[in-house]
């Protein structure tokens, strides 16, 4: 779950349905909504203004803590074992790994 901090959608927290690393983008569930206007043909017999989510950028967007609650800056710190996680800025708790811990070579 992120939610929006710039754009017209300001406030407003949605699921990220896809990310496009390379452009920096993320399209989000209901956001950025915009009118795509269809030709009839074979596929779409109707036509008509089909609605539909484009991307965001992402510092846009702000994750939101599963403990917290709050749309919240994120760092990433080692955990433990080796690896890394992602945590909440605000709570100090961990919302996801990052990476693995590195394999051992016997």
């Amino acid at each position: 779950m992120v939610e929006v901090i710039a754009g017209n959608d300001r406030g407003e927290r949605g699921k990220v349905l896809k990310v496009n690393r390379d452009a920096g983008k993320i399209v989000v569930e209901g956001m950025n909504r915009v009118f795509k206007h269809m030709r009839r043909s074979q596929r779409n017999p109707q036509g008509g203004r089909l609605s539909k989510e484009m991307p965001i950028q992402i510092s846009n967007v702000l994750l939101v803590c599963t403990s917290c609650n709050a749309a919240v800056r994120t760092g990433a710190r080692a955990t433990a074992d080796g690896g890394k996680e992602r945590f909440c800025k605000k709570c100090k708790k961990g919302i996801g790994p990052l990476a693995p811990a590195p394999a051992k070579v016997g």
